[in-house]
């Protein structure tokens, strides 16, 4: 009988390893955490593919439980770690079951080791990083792959080299992050959370995973809707490849081939889509995309992808007054401000399921936009609002704050710029177009947003013009909230709580109006927020019926502001954030604190307002 029970437990543990894993982790629950937090796997955590926008098959999954070690800066590589850490979770979060803080003066170490699937051999293996704050050194093998700056935007590594013939591949990662002592952009991370500050998010924060490909591959898409000739354009860059070589791109409508066009290598193709179908919060309709590398009349490598017909612009109305257009048509804009964040992952949702809920929901209230601020997203939640039918208006997050605002006389809401240093300048300019580059692609963002009021604002016209050229399929807000050097699309005012507009007499001729920030009422909820005592808002109410009339009266005072000029407003915010009670929605996202149908009833009466042209 024992050697009947001690076979038994063998085949078990052969079975179900897990078992002798999750015993290294577990979520701290110091914090409230959300109905997402129960689960999540350490054997597969955030397993969808994470680039939605160029989909390949082979491809490996690297989120898990790896080791990590936080020592001084100055150390080298640790030869032992202090325990486990569940990637791509932030190192103070509490599902990354350490909840532990770094600081500038330490460096976040991580290893792991890999095997690859039969389907990856002998073929070029790519390393690919969704987000790590903020910089970032790799090592496989032993052996220094490269250095990464940003804590936004993906990047990659071509791994092949220094793998090994062995099975076990060891992948070690040094981290550091200054969070609000360097100038890089950290958006509400402070050392000092309090109010609208929120805790650091130091290290790997979205998936990291493995691609194969052939030799010469696909590196990147570029594709741009022209709605004025019905056509949409198609640019590829091919890494390594010959003159010779062909791209093919085939047009899908509900998965049958609409159109296809060949073009030679790195060569822009545009395609007619005759009577397209226009995509709108109303009707998020997309268009599938089959581009293949040609070479010797056969497909090396192969992506797939999709891409809207969709078009925001500007036009004047019938008073000469400036309006944000979507597909030609007065659409007026009405969403809160998100700010992506979550008790239990800081920066990072916990499964793809709660990462959908919060546009889920957004949609269910009846806004048809959101305000992305201070924050990037992963490719799968710009992929959701594409599905889903959401506006988006991107913000770049903000780092080195040290800009003042300092009216100018006889120049209402204008401001001063603030000095940056050449380096704090370069890591701007290299991390907002990384971030532009990788959210191209994605027709639910139609505004970028390079600063938000005076928070790190600097060179503001050369800014805005550059980020115009940079992408000009979109509307630039040039600071959203104020210190305005009246460049760029929009016009954007912040106002707590109640709605109000700049004078469109004045203003609206040259740039369309829209209030960036308004409401902020805020209500905790017991049992439901980030600390018992002392939670903050704008302003605060004692119950829901309380806060639902102040929120009536808030809409019936936004209402008038159409017909004057109005095209957009950003009501302040989605859920609560850490010890701020602003939200629409607890923090933990388990108690709505206004019915739905009474938001939704009321926003409805925004879109049915008139606009002449």
């Amino acid at each position: 009988m024992k050697k009947f029970l001690l076979q038994l437990f063998v085949l078990l543990m052969v079975a179900f390893p897990v078992f002798t894993q999750e015993i290294d982790w577990q979520i701290d629950r110091g914090k409230i955490i959300t109905a997402w937090a129960e689960d999540v796997d350490p054997q597969s955590v955030l397993p969808e593919y994470p680039r939605p926008q160029m989909v390949r098959d082979n491809w490996k999954c690297l989120n898990g439980l790896w080791e990590y070690s936080i020592q001084p800066k100055e150390s080298t590589q640790p030869s032992t770690f202090d325990g486990k850490i569940l990637v791509p979770f932030a190192v103070e979060s509490a599902l990354s079951g350490v909840a532990k803080s770094v600081g500038k003066e330490h460096n976040l170490w991580y290893r792991t080791t890999f095997t690859l699937p039969s389907s990856m051999k002998k073929k070029t293996i790519l390393l690919h990083f969704g987000a790590v704050d903020w910089e970032t050194e790799v090592f496989v093998n032993g052996k220094r792959v490269g250095m990464h700056q940003g804590g936004y935007d993906p990047f990659s590594f071509d791994v092949t080299s220094f793998l090994s013939k062995s099975q076990d591949q060891e992948l070690v990662v040094r981290v550091w992050d200054p969070t609000d002592e360097g100038p890089q952009a950290r958006g509400k991370q402070v050392n000092n959370p309090g109010g609208i500050w929120y805790t650091p998010v130091t290290g790997i924060w979205q998936t990291v995973w493995l691609e194969a490909v052939v030799g010469t591959y696909i590196k990147e898409i570029k594709n741009t809707p022209d709605l004025q000739n019905k056509t949409i354009s198609v640019q590829a860059d091919i890494e390594n490849g010959k003159e010779t070589d062909k791209v093919k791109i085939v047009v899908l409508d509900n998965d049958s081939p609409l159109a296809e066009k060949i073009v030679d290598l790195n060569s822009k193709a545009i395609i007619q889509i005759d009577d397209p179908v226009l995509w709108s919060p109303d009707r998020p309709h997309l268009y599938g995309l089959k581009i293949s590398l040609i070479r010797k009349n056969k497909s090396i490598d192969e992506v797939e992808s999709y891409f809207a017909m969709r078009e925001i612009s500007k036009k004047a109305d019938r008073n000469g007054i400036l309006r944000m257009m979507l597909n030609g048509e007065f659409v007026f804009q009405y969403g809160p401000l998100d700010q992506g964040w979550w008790p239990d992952g800081l920066y990072t949702a916990p499964t793809d399921e709660a990462l959908k809920f919060d546009i889920i929901k957004t949609q269910e209230m009846g806004f048809n936009m959101i305000r992305k601020h201070v924050k990037v997203e992963p490719a799968r939640w710009y992929y959701h609002c594409d599905r889903i039918g959401m506006l988006v208006w991107q913000d770049m997050p903000s780092g080195d704050l040290g800009a003042r605002w300092e009216p100018r006389p006889g120049v209402t809401g204008a401001g001063r710029d603030m000095d940056r240093s050449p380096e704090s300048e370069r890591i701007y300019r290299m991390e907002w177009k990384a971030i532009m580059d990788a959210l191209y692609h994605f027709p639910s963002i139609v505004v970028w947003v390079p600063f938000n009021e005076a928070w790190g604002q600097f060179k503001t016209k050369e800014i805005v013009d550059w980020t115009a050229k940079m992408d000009p399929s979109r509307l630039v807000n040039e600071a959203s909230g104020g210190n305005f050097h009246f460049s760029g699309d929009i016009i954007d005012l912040h106002n707590y709580p109640d709605p109000v507009m700049p004078k469109a007499e004045i203003f609206g001729k040259k740039q369309v109006i829209t209030l960036g920030e308004f409401g902020g009422l805020g209500l905790p909820i017991a049992d439901h927020t980030w600390q018992e005592k002392n939670n903050w808002g704008y302003r605060n109410f004692k119950n829901s019926d309380e806060l639902s009339a102040r929120y009536e009266k808030l809409m019936a005072d936004l209402i008038p502001l159409i017909s004057k000029g109005l095209s957009a407003a950003v009501y302040t915010q989605t859920t609560d954030v850490e010890v701020e009670v602003n939200g629409l929605m607890t923090y933990d996202r388990k108690i709505m604190k206004m019915p739905v149908d009474f938001l939704k009833s009321q926003h409805q009466k925004l879109y049915e307002e008139k606009v002449d042209f």
